[in-house]
């Protein structure tokens, strides 16, 4: 499917001999088109490639979808921000433990003229009912990705049936975050996003973020080793070593570093 994005990085200096992983060792991480198309794996992964000599292949999909690929044994790491359902995954014996790793936020953006009347609010869920209450248009990914996920649970808690207006102001575009705030410009139409994506988007015009601030739009990724008693191809050895990586001291310095138009994208919070 074309929302199948595979990001690979290309395997530059291995370690010398006294390294633990030949040169050509390398790693299938599912991901999230947020994290890729951020750019953040374009900048952390080769730093670790570097002083690792493992080898990070991403394939970004919506979460939903990098849950299910990684219970097909496709993946040795799972990366991405639906909580209940990586514990879920945890649970269900897919997975071997699972830990924070990074956050950022939601935002509502929309159009300058802003026909719902939301600009400037910090309400989600009023929000969300003002737009609602408008039919005004509205934008949403469609595809059990981590913010389709959130998105979903903010119609509910806002009382609104979201589902039963497919098709008229609520349209479903079964895309990645990228396609869909296409979509929303091309259509004068409000969507929820991750802020990281939103910063490296290019493509913004008149659309500016309508809300923010509230604690139900805070975003949190974690990290999960696929567990290889599930899974026996699994690259367990190799996978941890980038979990325990990422999850360092040294490697949340290294995604607190990363920043577009000087703004940071991801704050670490892994447990210390």
């Amino acid at each position: 499917m074309t929302f199948h994005t595979l990001i690979s990085t290309v395997a530059v200096l291995a370690l010398g001999a006294g390294s633990a992983f030949a040169q050509d060792t390398s790693i299938l991480v599912q991901s999230t088109t947020s994290t890729a198309n951020s750019g953040l794996y374009d900048y952390l992964l080769p730093k670790f490639t570097d002083e690792s000599g493992i080898t990070v292949n991403v394939v970004a999909v919506g979460t939903g979808q990098a849950i299910k690929n990684a219970e097909n044994c496709d993946g040795d790491v799972l990366l991405v921000h639906a909580k209940a359902s990586e514990e879920k995954f945890v649970a269900d014996g897919f997975g071997v433990a699972r830990s924070d790793l990074m956050y950022n936020d939601f935002i509502i953006v929309g159009p300058e003229t802003d026909p719902a009347g939301v600009d400037g609010m910090s309400d989600a869920k009023a929000a969300m009912q003002k737009i609602a209450g408008a039919e005004a248009l509205f934008a949403s990914r469609g595809d059990d990705s981590g913010t389709h996920k959130k998105e979903t649970a903010l119609w509910k808690a806002a009382g609104v049936d979201a589902a039963a207006a497919s098709g008229g102001w609520y349209r479903e575009t079964g895309s990645g975050m990228g396609a869909t705030l296409n979509t929303a410009l091309g259509m004068n139409a409000y969507a929820l996003t991750d802020r990281a994506t939103w910063i490296s988007f290019e493509n913004k015009g008149d659309f500016d973020i309508a809300v923010e601030g509230d604690p139900e739009l805070f975003n949190q990724y974690g990290v999960i080793l696929v567990n290889p008693e599930k899974c026996p191809s699994v690259k367990a050895e190799a996978g941890q070593t980038f979990i325990d990586w990422l999850l360092s001291e040294h490697g949340q310095q290294v995604i607190a570093e990363y920043k577009l138009n000087d703004k940071q994208l991801f704050f670490p919070n892994a447990p210390k």
